[in-house]
């Protein structure tokens, strides 16, 4: 996907007026708090001053969030972990402000005034993008079915930001099953040792691979693929994590030391286009598995149902399997069976074609960032 250009003189287009960019960070106050309590307690703070949450203005309209505004802040101190405003983000400092402190918003709006035309050129220019290696967690346990029942498999990450789910084998898990009763159950470790140790708490019957499954080959498509061996680009993943979840900041900086050793492939492309030649190209060196996580629902409609059709017409020619995570209540065109309890929740599903026939299987309910499994392994045959 082609940004903004650079040549930027600060003039914004149409978009949101002064009243809804506050009320888009007092709205985000409220629902984040929970998970991010740095971000809520400043929030509140921009909501009512202009000249903060003003900046968004500057930002193309669709991009007009306040996790936008949070990023580009977080990038140029991450740069900076000296400056005193690092004092209140638990990722850069051990014993952190609390976000309570009165000082935080002035020093946050100094912080912000003191670097304007440099965080004005970040807003017009970048767009929020994660690369959450929690999710391999959830992935993990289908493709240890599949290696089971095919042998080795050829990944071919759809949506793959900077492709760091791509290396999935080359991470450490470890899968707790949730207490009964306050006695804990024995954890399951999948995977030699690594920098990225993977934690994730499971209900029910996972079925956990004894070793890990063989992956041939690994390909990512992305519209704008991130190069983490590029330090410029590599901050930016960083600073697109909420510095409250210190734990997701540090395992993604250990996940881009292990692409910068170990460099997937990384094609420009869209889901539709690329994708047949990509199948096509790393099948040689085993069974296809085309995935995606959390990516559907920044496709329209029209691509979804494109994307759903080619994986139809690729899998009814040759042998293929899709693993995905996604939340159904967003993406209406998938072949779903949401959550029984909460129809928003992400879920694990997996298609295969084989011999022209398709069967879906709808594994488990999930948390987006892998923090949790609740197994179902439920399925549907369709043909």
């Amino acid at each position: 996907m082609t940004g903004p250009s650079d040549d930027f003189d600060g003039r914004s287009e149409s978009g949101p007026d002064d009243a809804e960019l506050s009320r888009r960070f007092a709205q985000f106050s409220a629902t984040s708090a929970p998970r991010a309590p740095l971000y809520a307690a400043l929030s509140v703070g921009i909501s009512r001053d202009p000249a903060l949450h003003g900046l968004l203005a500057t930002a193309p309209p669709t991009q007009r969030m306040p996790v936008l505004l949070f990023a580009a802040v977080h990038r140029l101190l991450l740069d900076e972990p000296g400056h005193p405003l690092a004092s209140w983000y638990p990722n850069l400092t051990v014993d952190h402000r609390a976000p309570s402190d009165r000082a935080l918003l002035p020093t946050f709006s100094a912080f912000v005034a003191e670097r304007r035309d440099e965080l004005v050129r970040i807003l017009h220019r970048r767009t929020t993008q994660t690369n959450e290696v929690g999710r391999c967690a959830l992935l993990l346990p289908a493709f240890g079915m599949l290696a089971a029942e095919v042998g080795p498999l050829a990944h071919l990450d759809v949506g793959a930001s900077g492709g760091l789910n791509l290396l999935l084998d080359r991470y450490r898990y470890e899968y707790a099953p949730r207490s009964a009763n306050g006695i804990a159950a024995a954890v399951t470790v999948v995977g030699e040792p690594s920098p990225v140790v993977i934690r994730t708490e499971t209900t029910g019957d996972v079925p956990f691979p004894a070793t890990m499954p063989t992956v041939g080959t690994r390909c990512g498509i992305d519209r704008t693929p991130v190069d983490v061996t590029d330090d410029g680009e590599a901050r930016w993943l960083e600073a697109c994590v909420w510095p409250d979840q210190a734990d997701r900041f540090h395992r993604l900086v250990e996940a881009i030391g292990i692409a910068r050793e170990h460099p997937p492939e990384l094609l420009a492309g869209d889901a539709v286009g690329s994708l047949a030649p990509a199948v096509e190209r790393i099948a040689r060196a085993g069974h296809p598995v085309v995935t995606n996580s959390w990516v559907l629902n920044y496709l329209t409609s029209a691509e979804r149902v494109a994307y759903l059709a080619e994986l139809e017409r690729l899998g009814t020619a040759g042998d293929l399997s899709w693993v995905y995570a996604e939340a159904p209540a967003l993406i209406p065109e998938l072949p779903n069976e949401p959550d029984p309890v909460d129809p928003h929740r992400t879920v694990l599903s997996m298609v295969r074609w084989r011999n022209g026939e398709r069967r879906v299987d709808h594994l488990a309910s999930c948390h987006p960032h892998g923090f949790w499994i609740q197994w179902r392994g439920g399925s549907t045959s369709e043909r």
